[in-house]
């Protein structure tokens, strides 16, 4: 099983939750839905941790450092079978 990790980012505003997404580019999404959005994300590297591949992919699709207090939640399997 493919296996991915990402970061869901938010942060409370007076009475509003707000969420971090991103626009998913590349030539996987060229002809998709244009108003598809997730979580920067992307599948572990070999003997990564979900938490090291997270904050790695992080970086790398949005171009800033991350640091902060990380609550794990639960995995979800994609429709094409990924762990997510």
């Amino acid at each position: 099983m493919r296996i991915s990790a990402g970061l869901l980012l938010f942060r409370r505003t007076h009475q509003e939750l707000e969420f971090f997404l991103i626009h998913p580019g590349g030539p996987l999404f060229v002809k998709k839905d244009f108003g598809v959005w997730s979580v920067p994300k992307g599948e572990l590297d070999a003997g990564e941790e979900p938490l090291e591949a997270a904050i790695r992919e992080f970086e790398e699709e949005v171009g800033n450092k991350i640091d902060g207090d990380f609550i794990e939640l639960q995995p979800i399997i994609q429709k094409g079978g990924k762990k997510v």
